[in-house]
């Protein structure tokens, strides 16, 4: 139960108001609870004709509250059978009963009532904690997770957790209290017979809670599994046209089904172990009633206690009212448990550290130039070298171009200048300051990225080129679009800018796609560009558009390309050819094919 302490510690204190008002209505209707029980006394005496007494009315402060008011209900009582008889009198008592328990239900809707917000809001705030902290974490931690595992996290566990732990907070905060308050006046009523009862009922607390540990093993050991599918069917949606291509798709149904038949026999498992919470608390309760039932008759049978049978039936009543509320107690024990297997999943996105941090005392660039230099730069992806001490150094407004084969560092190479990674060793500067000392904020508005895949959203083409850039107008939008070659292709569709292109832009071809992003880029005027395989996706006519675009926006502006095409960066001020993770050769064109080595190797490959 450490965990959801901490839970609440974490997320109940804006809630706090509710949490006040949902134990005063819950103590209140505990008093309720035992009141209106209390009137059944004088109907069993009534109708067994147990109390012969005379009563005297007794003005307040002659005696203790609790006899004033005892001995004057019982003066009232008598009055009643005197003037109304006895029939007319029970009828009242009955009515009395029935208002108390209107009262009880009354207040026992107001303490739901104001539960519910902090039920749902805390739910809310966890989901919010975990989409924040998804967006805010750099893409390193994305390498080592499944995507469909952070998707299972944030959707089947924060909804394990609303189902389970939520759901169980109104039981949790409402049954304590009704037990101690049935507590104390079972002790009142005979304390021998309550020391009894307090001997049995941990007894049965441990039997449910040693079931309840064994259900959040199984719990952790489902939600993985749920994970694991997720990441599948993220998979599959994904590589669907691979799948349909190679005719995999028996493979992949039987992967499916083989880890979704693992995740039936773990669901069954839990089920059962949950389902035996009811049958087990009601034989304990059953057990204990029947025992508290034998051990207080015997002793009014021996004559070792003041109670009478009307008394000992009144304890009774208020004996099996502890019964419901510990049953309900211990099916919440139940769903914290499951729920806090969830809580750890989700925990473990919540406490992931971000090294890419803010420096304590940032730098600013106040007249921003763009001389960019990397000084001997060493990256590694876990045991892999990445980069193995590049030095570049890129002049204010020029352009240089990095080539190389698939896996030489060139992407790598420019995710290390906006920081979606830190360097291992060495150094990136920015006009003399190292990035690492600016804000990552402020990093990232200097440059503007358009990458070899074309990544959109599902929204329309106004907000997919204005994505990140306040108050665009139009005519902005419209002259970014028409620099990007987008204009017309995005006219003609049926609400023109307004028109939403499906998921990940799936309406539109891949060519279009990159013309968007392409404009996205052109909208945002950076002074630093990326430009990482930025026209791969374009057709022949499209490219030399684009490209002619490009030149246009890259003038004056320091840019750093990506490129396999070996025709798109022929005027690139200076080309750096990377191997291994090592700039091998580094020089215009001309010089470059005059060197005869690996540039010249590419650019004979690539006329073949």
């Amino acid at each position: 139960m450490k965990g959801f302490y901490q839970l609440l510690r974490r997320f109940v204190p804006p809630y706090k108001k509710y949490l006040i008002l949902n134990i005063f209505f819950n103590i209140l209707a505990a008093f309720l609870t035992l009141f209106s029980f209390a009137v059944i006394i004088p109907i069993l005496e009534m109708l067994f004709q147990i109390k012969e007494a005379t009563y005297e009315f007794m003005p307040w402060g002659s005696e203790s509250a609790k006899e004033v008011v005892v001995n004057n209900f019982y003066y009232y009582t008598q009055q009643a059978i005197e003037n109304w008889g006895p029939s007319v009198t029970l009828a009242l008592l009955a009515g009395l009963l029935v208002f108390m328990t209107l009262l009880k239900t009354g207040v026992t809707y107001l303490s739901s009532y104001f539960i519910i917000p902090m039920r749902s809001g805390i739910v809310r705030d966890i989901r919010n904690y975990v989409y924040d902290k998804i967006v805010t974490l750099p893409i390193s931690f994305f390498t080592s997770e499944r995507k469909g595992d952070v998707m299972a996290r944030m959707s089947g566990d924060v909804a394990e957790i609303e189902n389970s732990i939520m759901a169980s907070l109104d039981m949790f905060f409402k049954n304590p209290v009704m037990i101690i308050v049935c507590l104390t006046m079972m002790i009142a009523i005979s304390w021998q017979l309550t020391l009894f009862v307090l001997v049995l009922l941990p007894i049965a607390g441990l039997v449910m809670g040693r079931v309840g540990k064994r259900l959040k093993r199984q719990s952790l050991e489902g939600q993985k599994q749920w994970g694991l599918l997720m990441a599948e069917i993220e998979e599959t949606l994904g590589g669907l046209r691979i799948i349909k291509a190679f005719n995999a798709e028996h493979k992949i149904k039987e992967r499916f089904h083989r880890d979704n038949h693992v995740f039936y026999k773990i669901s069954n498992r839990i089920a059962r172990r949950q389902s035996l919470a009811h049958p087990m608390s009601e034989l304990l309760g059953t057990t204990a009633i029947a025992i508290v039932l034998w051990f207080g008759g015997s002793l009014i049978l021996n004559g070792a206690s003041s109670m009478n049978a009307a008394s000992f039936i009144y304890y009774m009543v208020i004996f099996y009212s502890i019964i419901n509320p510990a049953k309900e107690l211990s099916k919440a024990m139940y769903s914290i448990q499951k729920g806090l297997a969830s809580m750890e999943r989700v925990d473990k996105i919540l406490s992931a550290v971000n090294p890419i941090m803010d420096p304590k005392a940032p730098k600013s660039i106040e007249n921003l130039r763009g001389h960019i230099e990397y000084a001997d730069v060493d990256f590694s992806y876990a045991q892999t070298k990445v980069l193995d001490n590049v030095s570049l150094d890129i002049p204010a407004g020029s352009t240089v171009a990095v080539v190389g084969q698939s896996g030489s560092g060139k992407s790598t190479l420019a995710d290390l200048l906006p920081r979606f990674y830190d360097v291992d060793a060495g150094s990136i500067k920015i006009d003399g300051i190292d990035i690492r000392q600016l804000r990552v904020h402020d990093l990232r508005g200097m440059m503007g990225n358009v990458n070899q895949e074309a990544i959109l959203f599902n929204d329309t083409f106004f907000n997919n080129i204005t994505f990140g850039v306040k108050n665009a107008t139009m005519e902005q939008v419209i002259a970014a679009a028409k620099i990007a070659n987008a204009h017309e292709f995005i006219m003609a569709s049926e609400d023109g800018y307004n028109t939403n292109i499906g998921d990940r832009g799936c309406r539109l071809s891949g060519g279009q796609r990159q013309r968007v992003s392409i404009a996205r880029a052109i909208l945002k005027n950076p002074p630093i560009l990326i430009l990482d395989e930025a026209t791969s996706a374009l057709d022949s006519q499209s490219e030399q558009l684009v490209q002619e675009a490009l030149d246009r926006l890259m003038k004056n502006r320091t840019t750093l390309v990506i490129a396999h095409r070996l025709s798109t960066i022929k005027n690139a001020d200076m080309i750096c050819v990377m191997h291994e993770g090592r700039i091998v050769e580094r020089g215009t064109h001309n010089e470059l094919l005059q060197l005869g080595k690996y540039y010249k190797h590419l650019v004979d490959m690539q006329k073949f």
